[in-house]
């Protein structure tokens, strides 16, 4: 679940964290608003990594009304709303919770997600500082069992 995409580290994030997950078998949907899908869908134009894309707030109505739901889900948090996405979705769903948080001043955000799965590193334009945080994760499948 991806929100604004002020901050260039999302989309790559997002990307290798598809890639990751395509690799031990998941089916990746990725939600977010218009622009944070127009950037995934121009980075990935033959669908490699995200094979399914949704508007975040039709993916909260179908969890809500019970049409569909997640074994895991990752949100990506840099402000706020991001926040706000991360208890919705753990009101709302089934799915183990990662919170992905970045950006300049991380250290709330990161005390607000205590209580999910939490990957944070300072970066805003080099995703480097969480991709490392990301392969510290030796399978995100354990996760789901």
């Amino acid at each position: 679940m991806m929100g604004c995409p002020e901050l260039p580290v999302q989309t790559a994030s997002a990307l290798y964290i598809a890639n990751k997950l395509n690799i031990e078998g998941f089916e990746v949907t990725a939600a977010g608003n218009k622009a944070a899908i127009s950037l995934l869908l121009n980075s990935d134009p033959e669908k490699h990594y995200i094979k399914k894309v949704m508007d975040i707030d039709r993916c909260i109505g179908a969890i809500v009304d019970k049409k569909s739901d997640f074994d895991l889900c990752f949100v990506f948090i840099h402000s706020d709303s991001g926040i706000s996405y991360l208890a919705t979705i753990k009101s709302i769903s089934k799915a183990k919770t990662v919170a992905v948080i970045f950006g300049k001043d991380i250290d709330p955000l990161i005390k607000a997600s205590e209580d999910s799965i939490i990957i944070a590193a300072k970066a805003v334009h080099n995703p480097t500082p969480l991709r490392a945080q990301i392969d510290g994760v030796k399978s995100w499948a354990v996760l789901t069992r």
